[in-house]
């Protein structure tokens, strides 16, 4: 399957994509690189501004047959018709989240470093936990550490995939790519690079010889 959950799960930054162009031209770059699940996260920025880049990058990811994943907003995944949501701890819940979106849209859950957190969006029909940080981060650097451990545990009870989040960068991925997850979402060395889809086809073929493919 084409959009698949797996791979290269790239999550934007305001920070280091102050403007909409500088952002298409990042996210396309990451895409030809092979980067398969994005997540537009731009908490503080004005709607307008929100609803206009990610209807734009909506368009995008269907170019390149990649998933759009909207942070924490489900009326605007709603808006732009992106493949789903991606919740917090303090965002509304998986069930509320599918009635107002559908059967067909994908929600994800930030479980940190707590196994219960991912049984439970489990169990009320989430399509894929994420779990971190596993490693220091620029973008949360406050964020509680989760240990690669934790998806050894995760991988013997969580049946839907499993993302791994934190301080992520091509010198340290392959430890939790090592450890079954299915996806790596990555900020800062994605996008704070020099060349975006180089880096994006980095991180790729990391699964691809991992995996022997998607």
């Amino acid at each position: 399957m084409t959009r698949a959950l797996a791979g290269l799960y790239g999550i934007t930054d305001p920070v280091l994509l102050p403007d909409t162009s500088a952002l298409i031209k990042a996210v396309e770059a990451a895409l030809q690189g092979g980067m398969r699940v994005l997540q537009y996260r731009a908490k503080n920025l004005d709607q307008a501004i929100r609803l206009q880049q990610a209807s734009a990058l909506q368009v995008l990811c269907q170019r390149y047959q990649a998933l759009f994943i909207i942070n924490d907003d489900v009326a605007l995944a709603q808006a732009v018709s992106a493949d789903g949501v991606h919740l917090g701890r303090e965002d509304t819940d998986v069930v509320r989240a599918r009635e107002q979106l559908g059967k067909q849209a994908i929600i994800g859950c930030s479980c940190y470093d707590r196994i219960d957190l991912a049984l439970t969006a489990q169990q009320q029909g989430a399509d894929y936990v994420a779990f971190g940080r596993f490693f220091a981060s620029k973008t949360k650097p406050q964020a509680s550490p989760a240990h690669p451990e934790l998806l050894i545990t995760a991988r013997s009870q969580i049946q839907i995939p499993i993302c791994a989040i934190g301080g992520i960068t091509i010198h340290n991925a392959s430890q939790l790519i090592d450890q079954g997850v299915d996806m790596v979402a990555v900020i800062d060395d994605l996008f704070s690079v020099q060349d975006t889809c180089e880096r994006s086809l980095c991180f790729s073929r990391m699964f691809s010889s991992n995996n022997g493919g998607y």
